[in-house]
């Protein structure tokens, strides 16, 4: 048992220094070759294919994950779930050389030295754990990917990557079997001394090895993605001019957020990000056009320059996740441009007998739309421009649809086709079991209790709490403070952006030294209470009372 358990070890050992510069030599053959990389469309594979509840469940403890160690769910959540799909990757790789090395070794080892340390006297299998490897990730990666690249030549370069460290990983069982190796390292001649080492030396040498490739195939793939990411930034800048930037339309509002609470407006960069894919989504607005096709009397091909002729909607919008719980970052506000789908609809001119707007997206993400919730709401927009400026390609360049009140599982960005029909279809994320309307859930959350901003107002100090609460499209009327389980007092609120953003809340709270706990809850302009329950975001977002600690 033991020499079986030793030789998974040391397949697993191999399998993890020979795997890691694959993934940097496809990252690299990524960049240089618009290649797909293997890792993220295997992830965006398993992420199509597993049942609904499963993948949300991975959501969930990723989230959660990164709450616990204390990271900003806006800022980490996209690059958790890229190392997650290249770690899955990589755990895939040295279980499949552990394997390799339980079945081959022991036939390997009764080879003749000289032979054994050929890395191509007996490549049959190498080439078979290769291809093993290599079919099932090719075939998933040729549909998933990106890639601009002939999907024969796109295959042949990868099978040639698997190959090779398949036929690598051969190599290193034959050098490292266990009795041949060792009896060569310690009982031979000088010249066999001389040019075998032994299996600890081989395996220190081999890891500097793949460490140097590893770090200089992703590091330079790095240095290709900036150098990416700056040509379709200049890509989309170029699409239409800015518009000028105009003042806040609440500036001068006498109440002030609290030191602490988070930007009224969120900057671009800023702005959270939830998209299918481990990586955005890439249109070449060159040979971009948005087909209206299905129930309608005037079908057309339209392109971006031609949305942009109808009259502009602006609207300062906060969009917020259904996946975030309470206090969630996952949730922004900026400054959205667009065309109201009333305007569009008019030209489009549905058939009686239309009901729904089936819209696709160029991720493989799909939501149906009622046509009765467009007619009813000319705020509802098909947007091109934040702050400004054309979409960002990693926010759903060139477009993107906003619907007043949902949460963003319901709203495609990167919008490759508008169909109008008949029959209604289950979106994207309701087919996995998430709400069908997706109404945004009313929040309120405390971002800040400013301890060191103690002021002092008629003789008393006071200790400014600020945060935000939020109810869609409803409105806010009312934020309510409670502290130590007291009476709830009301907050200050500063005058929204707009009718669809969040609120700016303040409480000047008595200073009392100790430790206290702060509570927030907030009511809907028409009175209605935020959901005091707690409960988890599945499947119509979270909801409760949001607490929050501070020492004085």
């Amino acid at each position: 048992m033991k020499p079986h358990l030793s030789r998974l070890g040391l397949g697993a050992l191999a399998g993890a220094l020979l795997t890691a510069p694959l993934i940097g030599l496809m990252y690299l053959a990524d960049k240089l070759l618009d290649l797909p990389f293997v890792p993220f469309a295997f992830f965006d594979w398993l992420a199509r294919i597993l049942p609904g509840p499963l993948v949300t469940f991975g959501i969930d403890l990723m989230i959660d994950g990164l709450r616990l160690a204390g990271f900003s769910v806006a800022a980490a959540a996209k690059t958790g779930e890229q190392l997650g799909a290249i770690l899955l990757f990589w755990v895939i790789g040295i279980a499949a050389a552990a394997l390799f090395f339980a079945a081959w070794q022991k036939r390997d080892s009764a080879r003749p030295a000289l032979n054994r340390n050929n890395p191509l006297s007996h490549p049959i299998p190498g080439l078979i754990i290769g291809l093993f490897f290599g079919i099932p990730m090719t075939l998933v990666s040729l549909p998933m990917g990106q890639s601009t690249m002939n999907p024969i030549v796109t295959a042949i370069v990868l099978l040639a990557l698997f190959l090779l460290w398949g036929l690598t990983l051969s190599w290193t069982c034959r050098r490292t079997a266990g009795p041949a190796a060792a009896a060569t390292a310690g009982t031979g001649g000088a010249d066999d001394t001389a040019s075998v080492l032994n299996r600890r030396q081989f395996l220190v040498r081999l890891g500097a090895t793949t460490a140097t490739i590893t770090v200089a195939g992703a590091g330079l793939g790095m240095v290709l993605n900036q150098e990416e990411r700056a040509r379709f930034d200049q890509a989309v800048d170029t699409t239409m001019p800015p518009m000028p930037r105009r003042p806040l339309p609440n500036d001068g509002d006498p109440v002030t957020p609290a030191p602490g609470t988070r930007p009224e407006y969120t900057p671009v960069e800023d702005h959270y990000q939830v998209f299918l894919r481990t990586e955005p989504t890439f249109i070449d607005i060159g040979n971009w056009i948005l087909p209206i096709t299905g129930l309608v009397a005037n079908p057309m091909e339209m392109t971006i320059d031609q949305l942009r002729a109808y009259p502009a909607r602006d609207q300062y919008v906060t969009l917020s996740c259904i996946s975030g719980r309470i206090a969630t970052t996952l949730i922004s506000t900026t400054w959205w441009t667009g065309v109201s789908l009333q305007t569009l609809l008019a030209d489009w001119q549905p058939l009686p007998q239309a009901r729904y707007l089936l819209i696709k997206s160029a991720d493989g993400f799909f939501e149906t739309v009622d046509l009765a919730l467009i007619n009813s709401d000319e705020r509802i927009m098909l947007c091109y421009a934040w702050d400004g400026e054309p979409l960002p390609f990693d926010h759903g360049f060139p477009l993107r649809i906003w619907l007043p009140d949902r949460y963003g599982m319901k709203q495609p960005k990167w919008i490759i086709s508008i169909e109008v029909t008949d029959e209604y279809r289950e979106g994207y994320w309701v087919e996995r079991g998430w709400d069908e309307v997706a109404q945004v859930q009313t929040t309120s959350v405390i971002d800040t209790v400013a301890v060191r901003n103690v002021m002092d107002r008629d003789g008393q100090r006071l200790v400014p709490v600020g945060g935000i609460a939020f109810a869609g499209a409803r409105g806010i009327s009312k934020v309510q403070v409670r502290v130590d389980g007291g009476p709830w007092q009301d907050a200050q609120l500063r005058t929204p952006l707009s009718e669809t953003t969040w609120v700016i809340w303040r409480y000047d709270w008595p200073f009392a030294a100790g430790d206290h706990s702060f509570e927030v809850r907030c009511a809907e302009l028409d009175g209605t209470p935020q959901i005091e329950e707690q409960r988890g975001n599945r499947p119509s977002g979270a909801t409760g009372i949001h607490r929050r600690e501070a020492a004085l």
